[in-house]
Parts: C-alpha cells; sequence; structure tokens
C-alpha cells in the first residue's frame, strides 16, 4: 500500500462494495435501445454566457457582481468553453468502439446548463422510440454534484416529457482499469515535460472540485479520489502524491474542502521544488474550470513564486477511458459476470442507494432516477 495524505477539512464516506450493498448491483441482462451520454455543457459564444450562467446558478444567492466577474473570464476566452467539443470527440471515439465490437446502440447527447438541454434529448429518444437507454454521466467521482444532481436532472427531464423512455445509468469508474490506465499516460506525458534528471522527484498533485464540507461528508468522493490518485501514482511507478482542490468557493458560503491548489503550488516552491505536475483527475475533459483555474490562476501562482508547473492532460477521448465506457456498458447488456475494478472498494454500484450522495442542505431531497425502488434492477 503507498502511503496516502491526510485528508482535511471532513470527516470521509468510505465506498460501498457490493457485499455491503447487494440491493444496488444489477445482474439482470437487459436489451437497450440507446446510450445517453449526460454532460454539464457550456456555452459557445459570448450571446450563450449570461443565459448559460443563469442556468448553472439557478437557486444560489450570488451577489450580482460575483456572476459579473463569473462572466468576464468567460468573454476573455470568446465565450467558448471547451467542453461541449470534448463531448463531442467523446461522443464519437464511443460510436466507434460501439460499432468496432458490434454493439448497436445510437448514442444520444443532453446536457444539464445548455443546448442540447437534457429534456430536448430526451423527447428525441422517444420520438426515435427509444424504450430504455443506458446513461453515461460524464462525472467519475461521486458526489451530489456529480451523482444525484444528474439524476435529480434525469427525473425532471423524464418527467417532462410523456411516453419517456426509462433510464438506467452506469456506475462510476474511478478505479476502472481503464480509467486508471488513461490517467496513468496522462501523468507520464507530463513528466516527459520535465528535466530527466529530476523526473523522478518532481511532486505529483492531483486536483479536482472543491466542495462544501457539508455536501462531502454524504458523499465518497474524498475517498475515491484518493484512491484513484493512488492507483494512477501506483501505476507509474511512484510512491508518493499530494490531493488538492480547485475552484473553491468558499467566499460565497460554508467552508470547503481544501487544501487549495494554490497554497500547494506555493508550498512546494517554499520547499524548494522547481517543477511541479498538476493532475486534474477530477475532470473527464477540459472546461473552463480547468481553464481558469489552472492553466490561468495557478499558472500565474506559480510564475510568481518561481516554479515550474506542468498541467496534465485530461483523459477525454484516450482509447483506454473510451474502452471503459463501452465496457460498463457491455456488462449492463449481459448481466451477471465480473466487473473490472482495482484498489480495495470493488466496483461501484449500479444502483443509488436512498442516501447516496446527498446535497447536504436542509429538506427533503429531490426525485430522482437509477436509485433504489421496488423494481430496481428488474
Amino acid at each position: 500500500m503507498l502511503p496516502i495524505p491526510p485528508l482535511r477539512a471532513t470527516s470521509v464516506r468510505q465506498p460501498s462494495s457490493p457485499k455491503q450493498d447487494p440491493q444496488c448491483y444489477d445482474r439482470a441482462a437487459h436489451d437497450y435501445d440507446a446510450v445517453l451520454v449526460v454532460s454539464f455543457g457550456g456555452p459557445e459564444g459570448l450571446d450563450d454566457v449570461m443565459p448559460f450562467l443563469d442556468n448553472v446558478l439557478r437557486g444560489l444567492s450570488l451577489p450580482p457582481p460575483a456572476v459579473k466577474g463569473i462572466a468576464r473570464r468567460y468573454e476573455a476566452f470568446g465565450g467558448v468553453s471547451p467542453i461541449n467539443a470534448h463531448t463531442r470527440e467523446l461522443i464519437a471515439a464511443v460510436e466507434q468502439d460501439l460499432a468496432a465490437h458490434a454493439i448497436n446502440l445510437p448514442v444520444y447527447w443532453g446536457n444539464r446548463n445548455w443546448h442540447p438541454f437534457l429534456t430536448d434529448t430526451i423527447a428525441e429518444m422517444r420520438d426515435a422510440g427509444v424504450k430504455r437507454a443506458i446513461a453515461y454521466v460524464t462525472s467519475t467521482f461521486s458526489s451530489y454534484s456529480g451523482c444525484r444532481r444528474y439524476r435529480e436532472d434525469l427525473h425532471a427531464a423524464t418527467d417532462g416529457v410523456e411516453g419517456a423512455p426509462r433510464i438506467d445509468k452506469l456506475r462510476y469508474g474511478y478505479n476502472h482499469p481503464g480509467f486508471i490506465a488513461a490517467v496513468a499516460d496522462r501523468v507520464r506525458e507530463a513528466l516527459e515535460q520535465t528535466p530527466s534528471d529530476r523526473r523522478a522527484d518532481v511532486p505529483l498533485v492531483f486536483t479536482a472540485h472543491s466542495l462544501p464540507v457539508a455536501m462531502a461528508e454524504h458523499a465518497p468522493y474524498q475517498a475515491q479520489l484518493m484512491e484513484a490518485a493512488r492507483l494512477v501514482t501506483e501505476a507509474i511507478g511512484r510512491d508518493a502524491f499530494e490531493l488538492a482542490y480547485q475552484s473553491n468557493n468558499a467566499s460565497y458560503g460554508n467552508a470547503w474542502l481544501e487544501p487549495r491548489i494554490e497554497d500547494v503550488i506555493v508550498d512546494k516552491a517554499r520547499g524548494g521544488q522547481s517543477h511541479v505536475i498538476v493532475i486534474p483527475i477530477g475532470f473527464v475533459c477540459d472546461h473552463m474550470e480547468v481553464v481558469l483555474d489552472l492553466d490561468v490562476d495557478a499558472q500565474k501562482i506559480a510564475a510568481e513564486h518561481g516554479i515550474t508547473m506542468i498541467r496534465a492532460g485530461t483523459v477525454g477521448s484516450h482509447p483506454a477511458f473510451v474502452a471503459m465506457i463501452r465496457e460498463l456498458i457491455e456488462e449492463r447488456l449481459r448481466g451477471m459476470g465480473e466487473r473490472a475494478a482495482l484498489g480495495a472498494y470493488g466496483p461501484s454500484h449500479d444502483i443509488c442507494p436512498a442516501d447516496c450522495c446527498l446535497s447536504g442542505r436542509p429538506g427533503n431531497p429531490k426525485p430522482s432516477l437509477c436509485g433504489i425502488t421496488p423494481t430496481a434492477g428488474a
């Protein structure tokens, strides 16, 4: 077992295993009519920025100056987030991989916050005769933002479309061999950019989106991140890493997960390091938070403190990652069988338990799909 840095700021909920939650594992074989890729979405022009932010920030009490500040950061890039282009590339790669393995399923795409909106895609699927689909959510780790919120969106979208298809959801692949191999390759690519005589000692700092502490305590987010980072570190033959968080919005409310990536970079510089590798393991593709928080803000801090920061690529459409998505689909098509997973926790669940990834806010959770019901797995 590799040494694991201590987690900070909150108690850590451990991932479940099949032995702990047997009813959360779907062992039946299913005949799906389609695959649905569900993503966050992003603006693709200046006119899109404010409507997009209205969707993202709905229900939050951010002051108008803060919203305008966020908008200006998007506008500095022409109002174009890279996430939609990356999602298109991923979908094309998944379609090609499915076809190469004789899996004849069309792939649809629906976003939470921008076109193509999930409700519109559900209606399109209904009109095409899709009765049952398997959904891949472009989030690899379990949290309210990356799990339950998408399940709430799926419920709202299907509830708003008469005759909507039934939707199942693929399990999370944070410890799947394909995801670990893809991230490990991105780290190796980043290490190639460091001086060969220092490469063995360059610090590895994995990053993920910070969460409010109250939210993190209701999900295995931190434990999954630590396990995935440990597995990647082991895969490249190293024995030390750190986990930091980006996109920390603590200024808008309660305490959020730490340490911040900015603070870790400064600490490395003060400790005499000349280089640091930053690996955004919590993001499957580049989007504005990766670009702004790492490529702009973190790079600026690194330059100010005289340390060279090299940002590893996200997995994107890496062949091993694409193969992972196809293998997760095959699991649900064939039913019983082994499920690939590395490390200590085993494969993630197919059907979410009732207390899965709660928001940490007062009140009852909203209705959601893909959780335990009397007919789950049937």
